[in-house]
């Protein structure tokens, strides 16, 4: 007979088998980062893009999760004696098969969720929703077109494609 001692036994451990669950990676993105500088820049002033890092994970069992934004709370602001820090985690599972376009929304989407006051807290799904994430995408999109910059590099699909994806995309 197995024993449980102290919190919960995965069904597999209970069984006699070893738990394969592998642990979760993170590597630094640089696509990422340059695409999240701009975006923030462009439509979210108040980011400092010196305090937010982009990385993708790969292992993530979480199901449904296409990225997060984590924060550093101010206990340990206060401890490290720094102000507010963000970073940006994509699950490269889900977020590498999204399309450009898709993948500029989560962007935009887990930007939003950084407060202007950039003090370590998260706006909230109340505000980070999918209607105000178009209208920050629309934004962005028009403000690319009056640079003259043009929808080319990292937004493969053609501008005519925009108005078709207007579907739930996390």
């Amino acid at each position: 007979m197995i024993q449980q001692i102290g919190g919960k036994m995965g069904v597999n451990f209970l069984l006699g088998e070893k738990m394969s669950k592998m642990p979760i990676k993170y590597e630094l993105a640089e696509d990422l980062q340059k695409a999240v500088n701009e975006i923030a820049v462009m439509l979210f002033p108040h980011v400092r893009i010196d305090s937010v890092v982009c990385m993708r994970s790969f292992g993530s069992s979480s199901r449904g999760t296409i990225a997060r934004c984590h924060a550093l709370g101010k206990a340990m602001q206060l401890a490290l004696g720094r102000k507010g820090f963000y970073a940006i985690e994509v699950i490269s599972k889900r977020f590498d098969k999204l399309s450009e376009i898709d993948k500029i929304k989560t962007l935009i989407h887990e930007l939003m969720h950084i407060p202007k006051s950039f003090g370590g807290g998260f706006k909230y799904h109340n505000w980070v929703c999918e209607e105000n994430v178009e209208i920050e995408y629309e934004r962005y999109v028009n403000m690319k077109r009056q640079s003259g910059v043009g929808l080319g590099g990292e937004i493969k699909e053609r501008e005519d494609d925009l108005k078709k994806i207007k579907k739930s995309w996390w």
